[in-house]
């Protein structure tokens, strides 16, 4: 069957480059304990200093609701502090602990000795193309992308069809607390 489309699937691309990008980093992350959004986060706050959720939102392309939790487990490992803004209590500042900032500082010179394989390998041209591109698709210039008007969709109908009830779950008796738990 051929496709309908004769684009290539550019956001898979994206994907796959990333992907092929962040294998070369994730061991190292992975030996410090971190995930690829706890790194990012680390190393934004690392340059610059202190910021809001929405800003860390914003920087580390992470979603609102995943922030929280990210942000949550990274106070309990104690890397992170969050506080209040005095002037408006509605605000947090997120900032580096001293702890955050030592981990940051250690894996800082990795991830850079990281890029320089990645250079070696791939070729400062290529490597310096690739920022070329990324910033020019990302602030441009470039004139807005104009939204295609999407067609009416006809309003779904509900179906006759029965659907199967869910088995019943079997319950299960409590266990038992022994000495050993």
């Amino acid at each position: 069957m051929q496709s309908r489309i004769s684009y290539r699937n550019l956001p898979q691309l994206f994907l796959k480059a990333r992907e092929e990008l962040i294998c070369h980093f994730r061991p190292i992350l992975t030996h410090f304990g971190l995930t690829e959004q706890q790194w990012r986060i680390l190393r934004v706050l690392s340059e610059r200093e202190q910021l809001e959720p929405w800003e860390l939102c914003d920087l580390c392309q992470i979603l609102s609701p995943s922030l929280a939790g990210v942000l949550s487990r990274m106070d309990d490992m104690g890397v992170i502090s969050r506080a209040r803004v005095p002037e408006d209590q509605r605000r947090v500042i997120v900032r580096l602990s001293p702890k955050g900032a030592a981990l940051a500082a250690e894996i800082a010179p990795l991830i850079e000795a990281q890029y320089r394989n990645l250079e070696v390998s791939l070729g400062r041209e290529l490597i310096d193309e690739l920022y070329t591109v990324l910033d020019k698709v990302i602030t441009g210039p470039h004139p807005p992308v104009e939204r295609i008007v999407l067609p009416e969709r006809a309003a779904p109908t509900a179906t006759a069809t029965p659907t199967a009830a869910a088995p019943e779950k079997k319950k299960r008796s409590p266990r038992r607390r022994t000495a050993e738990a």
